[in-house]
């Protein structure tokens, strides 16, 4: 009796860590041969986190990292692991865009100057943070947009479950890969993307 209830719970278990992954955890590829769409990456912009215009024509020839963040998730030390990858790839050819979120539950409440202070003070993030966006619904950021459509983007539809979904852009502008929130930053498929391999 104890052996059956041990291995059905077991199971549950099991079940319960796949969906988990399946929603936190996963990363979709995409061949460089795609053909992309007729919107181009380096058409959009957005304002910083101190509210100056930002183009994205600035990264043309770059590798970028676009991550939607929040202060109040359990993802949130993760901004300790993308500092580390800003300093140890970012520059000439690396670049790291943050976008902070408030759209999954409520986690990203401040305003820029207090998530600025957040995260100096926390993680002394350095790498480039954007205003506060909507990564999802009818107020989604023209960024995000882009990200999650097709039509858009020219290789898939995507949907951001939770903070800290990362996607890669090549520096022709290509969407390379959708990163779930539970991929790490510091995991090999995000280094060796960011060091050009």
């Amino acid at each position: 009796m104890k052996m059956t209830i041990l291995f059905s719970t077991a199971l549950i278990l099991l079940g319960l860590g796949l969906v988990a992954w399946n929603f936190y955890g996963g990363i979709s590829k995409y061949d460089t041969n795609t053909e992309q769409s007729d919107v181009d990456f380096y058409s959009l912009s957005c304002k910083t986190l101190e509210g100056e215009d930002f183009s994205f024509e600035q990264l043309r020839g770059k590798r970028v990292l676009v991550v939607n963040t929040a202060s109040k998730c359990g993802f949130t030390p993760q901004y300790e692991e993308l500092q580390k990858l800003h300093e140890t790839y970012g520059g000439e050819s690396f670049v790291i865009l943050g976008f902070p979120c408030n759209d999954f539950g409520r986690q990203e409440p401040g305003t820029s100057v207090e998530i600025g202070s957040f995260c100096q003070k926390n993680y002394g993030v350095e790498f480039e943070m954007m205003e506060k966006v909507s990564v999802k619904g009818k107020d989604m950021s023209e960024v995000y947009v882009w990200l999650n459509n097709k039509s858009s983007n020219g290789v898939a539809d995507h949907s951001v479950r939770w903070n800290f979904h990362k996607f890669l852009i090549d520096e022709k502008g290509r969407l390379m890969a959708s990163l779930k929130s539970g991929v790490k930053p510091l995991s090999k498929d995000i280094t060796d993307f960011a060091s050009g391999k």
